[in-house]
């Protein structure tokens, strides 16, 4: 190899030696040339040697980095760790004991308070029976092992993946647990607390390990199944067996105690009285996943297994001592605090309720008692007190609910959940299985000027543009039909009317056709921002109605943020909760701008009509004891009657007020026809013998009932330069021009239509409105209504049921 070679092969790190060159004899006549050979050769060498040193200057050898982490050095650290976490471990089961089970003296009165001090109630009377596990029938014992740990018969307390994973969640902040066998939880329950730390972890499996060894599998479960909350102030698997299905334990069936078993995941999201859609779906998910596990362990035979269906609970009953309102207050504020501590601390709903129930907390509410006491005086003389049921059957059907919110500081100061806690457990006040109907319609307008809306010939869309308010009129869009054509109340045809007019009137085919203007996703969206709970709901011209589900209290949170020109209000009851070990931070009620002042005091103005020119003014408007203050709102009823809406505000005042038919027993049949249940939605017409119950009716006389006698501000102070609390500063723009003159011609000022109820539609529109339209359609509107079977309007009441449309 010559000089360069082996350079380079030095250069190359070594990595590939130089060959050596092969010596052969040398001769006589070589001598001189081997002599000088071994000089180069001694050249090359000190080259070398300068060149190695070198490179040591530049980089250490590798060989020095592999001698300092060996893999015996590796493996030593390694098992030296593991030595240590095992001796502290062990120093740890030798120093932890099992303790007094103390989980009665853990149980304190929660004591509420009104906001000015003035105590409202107190639950501290611990709902519990302790029973044998003999007492529970042996499957039953099963379903609570096949939900939460399957390998309890076998294991040795502890599931140290599961628990390794909880402290690795507490560490790292993320909070939720997971993971935890039946004696781990059996020993949080009795003999610790729910709090969300290290060191409560570990002393959890420490004491589940020993108390493993030191009791019965039978007895670790029995504990397991009495100590644990089931929700509706039970403890323990005799009061849930009570509360849940009137029997005692040991009559509980094998899918009752399934459904039992699955409650204590979550019992408030789970139970079934007061459960979402999304809360029902997932209770029988759980259930049929106790079921299956049954099954698959060989505890439950599959042909059983498959003949089982699935249980409802029994109508719930109060807790002791919170008759009246004072249940659906203290049931709120228990929400919202569980609420705070999931978002705060991480806990899981069932941790959350766990640490609020009884656990010597005082929370203070921020109801004011003197205007609590005027919405239950108000609602007693403008509908309780007419109410006979024993002359008209509908008269027990009829429910309200009410929310009553400060707009500058987002505090609910008042709140009506039904005529009694005990009589109705879930309060009407904050369900969401009623439509909002008309009451929606502000929400339309709002996305139209927030999102600078134009209609779709290209006209902006403000209080003062004109659209067909034709009955039956199909909602086009970029002149294609969209399969929805709704009928105005009475079947009223308004030919040309302004969107101010058109919101005094609730004229039904305006604001479906503007709502596909905007842009039915922008609108929903809207909603959304406003404080609506959106989820699950489709963006479909069917929404413009109010055909979705909402509740006074999140009305009265959208009308607030109206009332506070755009600010976010999000209605709290809760003023401060502390108990002896912590206080919990509750967030401002009102944050920042979610639409501009602008939009939010224009829609204002244009409510005012409402309450002067339109379906409120006999019981607003015109009360004797408004005393001058303005007042906005918007009225509404649903289909077939079912739900009647008042949701107004003053300046300093927001009030939801909704009355829901509810059958208070089975028998007849409802507005399609079917056979009515107890608890199912039924129409209100007829009530206090009248004949249909309307928004403007008796919502609106609880309103200003209850408003006249408590508001004080008389003015709204708006930043706006049109609706009907300002004078017009322009020409009316017109957007769409029927092609038939309408059979019935309106006057120039539409009269206050009589608030006929309607019927929502009954199937999803065929198509989904595209976001605003930008050009003039190419199809005129008909005031003809469809006859098309493919497009055929979705409200159009079923043959002799003559149901009106909906206000």
């Amino acid at each position: 190899m010559g000089r360069a070679e082996e350079r380079r092969a030095r250069q190359r790190g070594g990595r590939r030696a130089a060959p050596r060159r092969r010596r052969s004899a040398p001769t006589a006549g070589s001598a001189p040339a081997a002599a000088g050979t071994g000089t180069a050769a001694a050249g090359t060498a000190t080259a070398k040697a300068g060149s190695g040193a070198a490179a040591a200057g530049a980089k250490p050898p590798k060989g020095r980095i592999r001698r300092l982490f060996t893999w015996k050095k590796i493996l030593g650290t390694f098992f030296g760790t593991c030595l240590l976490i095992i001796a502290a471990f062990i120093g740890l089961y030798l120093y932890v004991d099992i303790p007094e089970g103390n989980v009665a003296a853990l149980r304190q009165s929660n004591v509420y308070k009104f906001s000015d001090g003035s105590v409202l109630a107190r639950s501290g009377k611990v709902n519990r029976e302790i029973v044998d596990l003999s007492k529970v029938p042996r499957k039953v014992q099963l379903t609570f092992v096949a939900a939460e740990n399957k390998s309890f018969y076998h294991d040795v307390g502890v599931d140290f993946k599961g628990t390794a994973r909880g402290l690795i969640n507490t560490l790292s902040g993320k909070g939720k647990q997971g993971g935890s066998t039946i004696t781990q939880q059996y020993v949080k329950n009795y003999y610790l607390n729910q709090d969300q730390t290290v060191t409560r972890k570990l002393r959890e499996l420490v004491i589940a390990l020993k108390v493993d060894r030191e009791k019965s599998k039978d007895e670790i479960l029995a504990g397991y199944i009495n100590t644990s909350y089931y929700g509706r102030n039970a403890y323990g698997i005799q009061a849930a067996a009570q509360a849940y299905y009137h029997v005692d334990a040991e009559r509980l069936k094998v899918e009752q105690g399934a459904y039992l078993a699955a409650l204590l995941q979550a019992p408030s999201q789970y139970d079934w009285a007061v459960a979402t859609p999304t809360g029902k779906r997932l209770v029988k998910q759980r259930w049929n996943y106790v079921l299956d596990n049954m099954v698959e362990e060989g505890w439950l035979s599959k042909a059983k297994r498959d003949g089982l269906t699935f249980p409802e609970p029994k109508e719930p009953k109060g807790a002791p001592g919170l008759g009246g309102q004072k249940g659906y207050l203290v049931e709120l504020a228990n929400h919202q605090l569980e609420q705070q501590l999931m978002r705060q601390e991480g806990l899981t709903q069932a941790q959350a309720e766990n640490a609020v129930i009884e656990k010597g907390w005082t929370i203070t509410l921020n109801i004011d008692p003197d205007k609590q006491a005027a919405l239950e005086s108000a609602v007693k003389s403008q509908l309780t007190s007419k109410l006979d049921r024993k002359k008209r059957r509908v008269d027990g059907d009829v429910q309200a609910g009410a929310v009553s919110v400060d707009p500058k500081t987002g505090k609910i100061v008042a709140l009506y959940g039904g005529k009694d806690y005990y009589a109705h457990y879930y309060s009407n006040a904050t369900r969401t299985d009623y439509q909002p109907a008309s009451t929606f319609k502000p929400v339309i307008l709002a996305a139209a000027l927030e999102q600078n809306a134009t209609t779709q010939d290209g006209q902006p869309i403000t209080a003062n543009t004109i659209y067909d308010g034709t009955s039956r009129r199909q909602v086009l869009d970029h002149g294609a039909k969209v399969g929805f054509a709704p009928p105005n109340e009475d079947n009223r045809d308004y030919d040309k009317i302004t969107v101010q007019k058109a919101m005094n009137a609730s004229v039904n085919s305006v604001f479906a056709q503007m709502g596909v203007d905007v842009g039915m996703s922008k609108v929903m969206d809207t909603a959304k921002t406003l404080g609506m709970d959106t989820k699950g709901m489709q963006a479909v011209p069917a929404q413009t109605l109010g055909s979705m589900g909402a509740s006074p209290l999140e009305m009265a949170g959208i009308y607030a943020t109206l009332d506070n020109h755009g600010d976010k209000v999000t209605p709290s009851i809760l003023k401060s909760a502390e108990n002896k070990t912590r206080s919990v931070p509750i967030p401002d009620a009102v944050g920042g701008s979610v639409i501009s002042r602008t939009t939010a005091d224009t829609v204002t103005s244009v409510l005012t009509g409402v309450v002067d020119d339109g379906t409120a003014s006999e019981s607003v408007a015109k009360n004797p004891l408004r005393g001058g203050r303005q007042v906005a709102g918007k009225t509404g009823t649903s289909d077939c009657n079912r739900s009647a809406w008042f949701t107004g505000y003053t300046p300093d005042l927001v009030t939801s007020v909704g009355l829901f038919g509810e059958a208070h027993k089975s028998g007849g049949t409802g507005c399609e026809g079917v056979p009515i249940k107890k608890g199912a939605h039924v129409s209100l017409t007829g009530a206090m013998g009248g004949g249909r119950v309307n928004g403007g009716g008796p919502p609106a006389k609880i309103w200003a009932a209850y408003t006249f006698g408590v508001s004080h501000k008389t003015k709204f102070d708006l930043n706006a330069t049109q609706g009907a609390a300002v004078e017009p500063t322009g020409t009316p723009t017109v957007s769409h021009s029927p092609s038939e003159t309408p059979s019935q011609t309106p006057s120039s000022e539409p009269p206050t239509p009589s608030q006929t109820p309607s019927k929502t539609p009954s199937q999803t529109p065929s198509k989904t409105p595209s976001q605003t339209p930008s050009q003039t359609p190419s199809q005129t509107p008909s005031s003809e209504p469809p006859t098309d079977p493919a497009t055929e309007d979705p409200l159009d009441p079923a043959p002799g049921i003559g149901r009106p449309p909906q206000e």
